[in-house]
This record gives C-alpha cells, sequence and structure tokens, in this order.
C-alpha cells in the first residue's frame, strides 16, 4: 500500500520542522537543554493519570486493577525518571565539563577468559543521592566499561555530543508497541546522547496514545525538535528512505529490522551475499531474545522458594508476557535438592495469578506453536510451561508472550554456574538480559568463583537477584544488547540507549538487588529494607505504589518519598 501525496506531504513537512529544530537544539548551552527537559518532566506529570487511562485502554486493562500498576511504572513513572536524569546531567556538564559525578569508580574483574586481562572500570548509576537510597534501598546498579579502558578515559569521553554544538541531524525513532516509556525514552536519547533532533513513529498498537504524548513532550513539539506521527508500515518505509533522515532507531524483532536494511525476499538475500544492505545509513536498534534465569542451587527456606517464584512469574509475565526482556528460559541444576519443591511453587503462582488475555498481535498464533512443538506443555492458567532442553526450538525463538521454558543442566556450586553460563552464552538467542537467582550463603561460598562467571556472562544487562528490566527503568543505567553484533547478525541489537551519564561505548548494566524482602533480607544477613517489589504481580498494594511512585517522580520530596514507602511496606 502507497501513501498518497497529501501523507508524504505531511511526513515531509514534519522531517523539515526538525531539520529547523537541530540547528536551535545544537545552538543551545547545557543549561539550556537542562531547562527544556525540566519542562518536559513538569509536562509529563501533568498528564500522567491521562497517559496511565490510555495505555490501559489500548491493552484492555481495567484501570482500577492490580494489573494496571505496570502502567504506572513502565509509562510515565519511567519517562519522569530519566527526564530529571538527563537534565541533571546537562546541569552538571555546565558546571563541571562532565557528565559523569565523582565518586562513582569501582572496579570489576576483566573479560572473565584471561586471567591477565586484569580489572575493569566501573561507574556506579544507582543509587545517586540520599532519597535514592532510601527508594531503592538494597538496590545498586553499575555500568561496566570495557576491559582496558582507563579511569580517567571515562569521563573524559562521556557526553562529547552534549558537550559540543554539532548538530547530528534528524534521528528517526520507530517506537515499539509494547511498553509505552520506550519510545519518549529513546527521543530522550537522541536529543541528548547524539545531539539530533526526532521524527518518533508511533507503533500502530499505541497509536491511541499520540494525544497524551503530545501533550508530555510539548516543551519539545514547541521547539521543534520533536515531532510523532503514526502510521503503518508504509509510513515507516517512507521515513527510513527519506534523504532528510540522518540516522535510524528501531525498537522491535530481528525480522523488522532486517527488513529495514536488508529488504524482502530474494532481493534482501542477493544483498546479504553481496554484503550490500538497501540502508545506507546508521541504524541502532533493540531487539530482545530469549532471556535466562539462571537459578544457583542453594539451601532455600519455604518462604525463599514462593518468593523466587513470584520473582520468575513475575519476569515471565508482566505485560502478559508481552516484553523484549521477558524471562523465556528458567536453567536449573538437575541435582539441587529442592528442584522440584521451586518448580511445584512456580506452578502455584502461575495458576493463582488472575487470568490475563493476551493482547499483543499475533500472540495467539505464538502460542499455537508453542503447544504444537510442546505436546508435554502444562497449560497453567492459559500459561504454558515447556521443556526447554538443548537444541529445542524455544532456545532461539522469542515467544512473546505467556511461555516459560525450564531446561536442567547437570552439577551444583561452581561446576553448575561455570555450565549454566555456558549455555546461556552460546544456546540461548540475543544477549539484551541475563538474570541471576543466589542466596547470600551461595554467593560467599562461591567468592571469586560468582564474580568470574557473572563476567563471563555476555549480555547487555545482567540483574543478580532482580529482574532485568529493572535496568531498564534506571536511567543511568545502560540499555541494549551485548556489544559485537553487526548488521549481518544483528542478535539483539547494536547500540545502547538511555545511559543519562552519556558513557562512551559502555559495555553492560549489572544490576544488584537483595534476594529476600525485608524483614528477612536482614534476618538472613542483607542489609536491606526493600520490602516485596512494587513491579511484582503478587505485591497487593502495587497500583497504589505506582501511582505514588509517580507522583514522587513528578514533585520529588520527602513527604512524597514517605508516602510511597509507606504504601510500599503494605505490599
Amino acid at each position: 500500500m502507497s501513501l498518497t501525496a497529501a501523507e508524504e506531504t505531511a511526513l515531509d513537512d514534519a522531517i523539515a520542522d526538525v531539520t529547523a529544530g537541530a540547528a536551535r537544539w545544537a545552538a543551545l548551552t547545557p543549561a539550556e537543554r537542562a531547562d527544556v527537559l525540566t519542562a518536559t518532566h513538569r509536562s509529563i506529570g501533568s498528564v500522567a493519570e491521562a497517559w496511565v487511562a490510555a495505555a490501559c485502554r489500548a491493552k484492555g486493562i481495567d484501570p482500577e486493577a492490580a494489573i494496571a500498576a505496570e502502567e504506572w511504572m513502565s509509562g510515565p513513572f519511567a519517562v519522569l525518571f530519566a527526564a530529571k536524569a538527563f537534565a541533571d546531567t546537562l546541569r552538571r556538564i555546565d558546571r563541571t565539563g562532565s557528565s559523569v559525578p565523582p565518586g562513582r569508580f569501582g572496579t570489576a574483574p576483566g573479560d572473565g577468559e584471561d586471567e591477565d586481562s586484569g580489572d575493569r572500570v566501573t561507574v556506579r548509576v544507582l543509587p545517586t543521592g540520599l532519597q535514592q537510597r532510601l527508594m531503592f534501598h538494597g538496590f545498586r546498579a553499575e555500568v561496566w566499561m570495557p576491559p582496558g579502558v582507563d579511569a580517567a578515559e571515562v569521563p573524559e569521553r562521556a557526553g562529547r555530543a552534549a558537550r559540543d554544538h554539532r548538530s547530528g541531524g534528524v534521528g528517526l525513532v520507530l517506537g515499539a508497541g509494547n511498553i509505552t516509556a520506550i519510545g519518549p525514552l529513546d527521543v530522550f536519547t537522541e536529543l541528548v546522547s547524539a545531539n539530533r533532533t526526532v521524527v518518533l513513529k508511533l507503533n500502530p498498537t499505541l497509536d491511541g496514545l499520540l494525544p497524551v504524548y503530545e501533550e508530555a513532550l510539548r516543551p519539545l513539539l514547541v521547539l521543534g525538535v520533536l515531532r510523532i506521527v503514526r502510521g503503518a508500515g508504509d509510513v515507516g518505509a517512507y521515513l527510513v528512505d527519506h534523504p532528510g533522515i540522518a540516522h535510524v532507531h528501531v525498537t522491535g524483532s530481528g525480522a523488522t529490522h532486517d527488513a529495514i536494511v536488508w529488504g524482502v525476499g530474494e532481493d534482501a538475500e542477493r544483498r546479504r551475499i553481496a554484503g550490500g544492505p538497501r540502508l545506507r545509513k546508521p541504524i541502532t536498534s533493540e531487539l530482545g531474545g530469549v532471556s535466562p534465569v539462571i537459578v544457583v542451587p542453594g539451601d532455600w527456606s519455604a518462604a525463599d522458594l514462593r518468593f523466587q517464584a513470584e520473582h520468575v512469574a513475575t519476569m515471565r509475565l508482566h505485560n502478559a508476557g508481552h516484553n523484549c526482556i521477558a524471562a523465556q528460559t528458567l536453567i536449573l541444576s538437575a541435582d539441587w535438592a529442592q528442584k522440584d519443591a521451586f518448580l511445584d511453587e512456580l506452578r502455584a503462582v502461575l495458576r493463582e495469578l488472575p487470568a490475563r488475555a493476551p493482547w499483543y498481535p499475533g500472540t495467539a498464533g505464538r502460542l499455537e506453536r508453542a503447544r504444537e512443538r510442546h505436546p508435554e506443555a502444562e497449560d497453567l492458567g492459559g500459561r504454558l510451561l515447556i521443556q526447554s532442553p538443548p537444541g529445542d526450538e524455544s532456545l532461539d525463538f522469542e515467544y512473546f508472550g505467556p511461555v516459560l521454558g525450564v531446561t536442567e543442566l547437570a552439577g551444583v556450586g561452581a561446576a553448575f554456574l561455570h555450565d549454566a553460563v555456558d549455555f546461556a552464552n552460546e544456546e540461548l538467542a540475543g544477549t539484551l538480559g541475563a538474570n541471576l537467582l543466589i542466596d547470600p550463603r551461595t554467593r560467599r561460598a562461591l567468592g571469586g568463583d560468582f564474580a568470574a562467571e557473572l563476567a563471563r556472562l555476555r549480555y547487555g544487562t545482567i540483574a543478580v537477584n532482580a529482574w532485568t528490566s529493572v535496568g531498564f527503568s534506571f536511567p543511568g543505567a545502560t540499555w541494549g544488547a551485548f556489544p559485537g553484533h553487526d548488521l549481518a547478525d544483528v542478535g539483539s541489537g547494536i547500540g545502547v540507549v538511555h545511559n543519562a551519564f552519556l558513557l562512551d561505548w559502555p559495555e553492560r548494566t549489572v544490576v544488584t538487588g537483595p534476594f529476600r524482602p525485608f524483614p528477612r533480607s536482614v534476618l538472613g544477613g542483607e542489609w536491606s529494607l526493600f520490602p516485596k517489589p512494587p513491579w511484582f504481580l503478587t505485591a497487593r498494594s502495587a497500583l497504589e505504589t505506582g501511582r505514588r511512585l509517580t507522583v514522587y517522580a513528578a514533585r520529588p520530596g520527602w513527604g512524597r518519598l514517605l508516602a510511597t514507602l509507606l504504601t510500599a511496606f503494605r505490599a
């Protein structure tokens, strides 16, 4: 289907507007850009409730249901959090010339393969400030730089685009259709990290959010540094090929990326063989994959088994399973004495959670495919638990829905962890994110072996006793595939987004959380006062906590922080 002349003219006008805006944006000082983002922060806060209502309509959710908490936390809260973080970074550049605050550097093991590689530089991106320490007590996020990068290089190289006045031209953001924060967050990355003005094309599943996005991002629209358009694939194709677009960023599937870069059909195959992509401009991408949860065997209490079963269920079923970072493969030790007890708890949680119909296009077909390929599948309230032995399709195909595979490997302790890391690195599609669950006693017993295995795990975000999606929500963290993919083998994508400290070519983000919620965390030797996380599908106060988190993010203050914490402790 081709566009009409009027539709092409409207798109041409949108690109012309942000092309003119590119000169205005480049001429602004970092402090002036920060002021624009601060104004945007205020406008986001003013429409947060309308934002969530529109997201619930798009997904068929009752806005007063518990699962509507997801739309608060993965919508306006995440974007408010990021707008403030980017504004803070720009003001820091204006004051000090550096995007990286002092006192943030640490070390981690090298590449995990070469014993002589030495330690690498890390940058702590969470918590920042006393209020964050209280809000996320027990959580920590670090960005790991590649081996060989010197600590002195990091602040020197960080934020170069934001420190000069050279325009990066116009970037096209092809927005995702599953999480409402993704498009606006990618816009911030383009504006601040790359000095590019933006045309944001909405995914058709979120077309209904256009009025909300226009109100939320109005300061950027008024300045002429952003235009938002909607439409089907023909609109995206026209924009991708437009000579006024200097750069493309896509969130979606590998198939979508390859159609943009190589085309489709026989022509695409000829281009691949010749090594000549049809797209002749830079493209970055975030494309998902098959994300693992490695469960390191230990001696867990009954409460631990239940809590971590709820944790894994949340990783899989958040947003009805329609997440690029949803857990799809559970890697267990066949020799763990508590393996069957843990699986029984997981089955119980999957059965007990309220039924939710998948809403993302194409899900029914993918679920039917899982059933056909896995006749042993257990249907637990519409959620499929399948066996994923080595070589199984589920290790290479992202279901993007409520399907969870179980893989069993032999061994315990360091031997199991080593083999599990090898399996995740070599057998699973994609490198976007990996999760590890390990109790404090077992982690202490493993000592340096645990740190070495963490360094060997080749994923863009790694979460230890947390879900990698938490890293998505921390604006200082990087978000994207592990480095090394290219256009011919794109994997989980190329490049990173978010990255509010504007670090240059980071390797990965590592998020660490408590194994147990408070008060069992403290009783078990962890200094963490964090309750059951509000993003858990089993958190009783999730909806009110999500609202209060968003109110706090819109207007940070001690009173609103205390109100949020008190609500969260009723989880």
